[in-house]
């Protein structure tokens, strides 16, 4: 484990300790779980971004996609009211 120092602002510190006395946890394991939840959230905030920049990248080739296959489409209508 490791030991760290911090500046907390007074109101954050104020707000801890009276919750602190309402439940039965040291405030070390309650900033532990705190910096636990930020950090899961920071890792969901990042992988939604990574998400989203890995769609935009294949969209504009999803669009190209979806156009030749709409050509190709109509080229068999096309081509089907021809024969007919």
């Amino acid at each position: 484990m490791k030991t760290i120092s911090l500046k907390i602002e007074d109101s954050i510190f104020i707000e801890t300790e009276q919750i602190l006395a309402n439940v039965q946890m040291s405030r070390n394991r309650y900033i532990n779980l705190a910096i636990e939840h930020y950090n899961k959230l920071q890792k969901r905030k990042l992988l939604a971004q990574k998400l989203k920049d890995e769609s935009d990248l294949v969209k504009v080739d999803s669009m190209n996609v979806l156009e030749e296959f709409e050509s190709i489409e109509n080229t068999v209508l096309i081509q089907n009211t021809n024969k007919n």
